[in-house]
This record gives structure tokens, C-alpha cells and sequence, in this order.
């Protein structure tokens, strides 16, 4: 008997949040098999910020994204903090 992959459950609180004119992708998802939801933001990059922990609801999970996007703002999602300058050669 092949064994299948699970699916994976997508939830409706999935979402691309705004803000001050950058944007990423919530995604909230869980397999078929499992009650807790996993999280992961994506930046227009595509770099990819994932919780550790997994979450009782998906409600929980947006609570989480939002908790840090209110702590931490935007650009904790964003590649911007990881870009070194540098120094320009005159």
C-alpha cells in the first residue's frame, strides 16, 4: 500500500497584512491529521519567518502575528534589518 502525503489544511485567517506600504503573506495552516496550527510569515522576498511552536487555534496563531507585528512592527519581517552596507569607495 503507497503512503500518501497529508493534506494540509489552510485556515481562513490566512491574510496579507500591509503595513507602511510593505506587505506579507500570514500563512496559518495545519495537516489534516494534527489539531494544532502552524504559522509562518512571508515577506515580498520570500524569506520565510516560521513559529517554533504550534498553536492550539488558528485564532491563537493571528493573536501570536500580531502580538509581534504590534512589539516589533513590520520590519521584523523584512530583509531590511539583515542588509549590511557596504562602505562606498570613493
Amino acid at each position: 500500500m503507497e503512503e500518501r502525503d497529508p493534506n494540509i489544511i489552510h485556515s481562513g485567517l490566512s491574510r496579507t497584512v500591509t503595513v507602511q506600504g510593505a506587505s506579507v503573506e500570514v500563512k496559518i495552516y495545519r495537516l489534516e491529521h494534527d489539531p494544532k496550527w502552524a504559522m509562518e510569515v512571508v515577506n515580498e522576498n520570500g524569506t520565510s519567518t516560521v513559529w517554533d511552536n504550534l498553536f492550539d487555534t488558528d485564532d491563537e496563531a493571528l493573536q501570536a502575528f500580531q502580538l509581534a507585528l504590534d512589539e516589533e512592527g513590520i520590519d521584523a519581517f523584512l530583509d531590511r534589518s539583515n542588509v549590511i552596507e557596504f562602505p562606498k569607495r570613493h
